[in-house]
């Protein structure tokens, strides 16, 4: 999946067996070496796994040597589980 894609919707949110979320805000940022991110989903992952991002004030191929101001970053990670793989604990 590409780490540019948009924050997954709600919907997704709500039905994810593992949700982590975050929320960033700056005055200012700037990246002096533009950075490779990615996500993968392994193991016991569905499908309907998604990451992503709604920025403000920050594109989605940031530029080096570019500062960014009044940045807002929203970020999800939503794994869904493939049916059967939910193990109770007890």
């Amino acid at each position: 999946m590409s780490p540019h894609e948009q924050r997954p919707n709600e919907d997704v949110l709500r039905s994810a067996d593992i949700l982590f979320t975050a929320h960033v805000k700056a005055d200012e940022l700037r990246f002096e070496v533009v950075p490779e991110t990615s996500v993968v989903f392994t193991g016991d992952a569905d499908e309907a796994s998604a990451s992503g991002s709604d920025r403000t004030n920050l594109p989605a191929e940031v530029r080096e040597n570019v500062t960014y101001r009044d940045v807002r970053i929203d970020y999800a990670i939503a794994a869904k589980l493939e049916p059967g793989d939910v193990r109770e604990s007890g």
